[in-house]
């Protein structure tokens, strides 16, 4: 999913005061973590994920990991071990900030 800046900046400025939802490991990105930040995109649209020191996989080897196994998901950024994911929701009742998203491409 490619996002415009205007989206980008949009969803970096919501996510500024969220805290790691999720956090990477020394066991890396498992199965069960990726059904888990699968669950929560779909219920939160935006979730940050923080890197532990214990980790043995870079920051950049876990997301790519992540985007690989759901491709929808766009990374908005990456600040040091923190990164902040996005995909929309399906659902009308948990689409926060997917209309605010679909309208920025308009303007």
């Amino acid at each position: 999913m490619a996002l415009t800046g205007k989206q980008k900046s949009y969803l970096r400025s919501q996510g500024q005061t969220m805290k790691p939802l999720f956090r990477v490991g020394k066991n890396a990105v498992t199965p069960e973590f990726i059904t888990q930040v699968d669950d929560a995109l779909a219920k939160r649209e935006l979730i940050k994920i923080s890197l532990l020191p214990a980790a043995e996989v870079s920051l950049d080897e876990a997301l790519s990991v992540l985007t690989n196994a759901l491709p929808s998901i766009a990374v908005v950024q990456t600040i040091g071990k923190t990164a902040l994911l996005y995909r929309p929701a399906e659902k009308e009742k948990n689409q926060h900030f997917s209309t605010a998203v679909k309208a920025l491409i308009r303007s």
